[in-house]
């Protein structure tokens, strides 16, 4: 499950920095909400995805709350995600 975790966390990273950088751009300067339209969902259902899973993770690799809560913070924050990944993987060799 943490391989799944570490795909949808990337994939949520990709999304988010799409919808932020080019389609709400777009969005703004060029009055053409199709890129955000195209976006916005897939990007709604990997968060939903990466959230779930986070929670399912959390007791499995024994997070603390402290843990639990930057993980999730990571998905809001621009680039975050990609470091959960690197995260997970040094946790794994502790």
């Amino acid at each position: 499950m943490i391989n799944i975790f570490r795909v949808v966390s990337f994939l949520e990273g990709i999304s988010y920095i799409l919808l932020l950088f080019i389609a709400s751009p777009i969005k703004y300067f060029y009055k053409d909400e199709t890129y955000v339209k195209m976006l916005g969902m897939p990007h709604g259902i990997l968060f939903i995805a990466y959230i779930a899973l986070a929670i399912l993770l959390r007791s499995e690799l024994k997070w603390t709350q402290k843990q639990f809560i930057t993980v999730c913070l990571l998905a809001i924050i621009p680039f975050g995600t990609f470091f959960v990944g690197r995260y997970l993987i040094k946790q794994q060799q502790e």
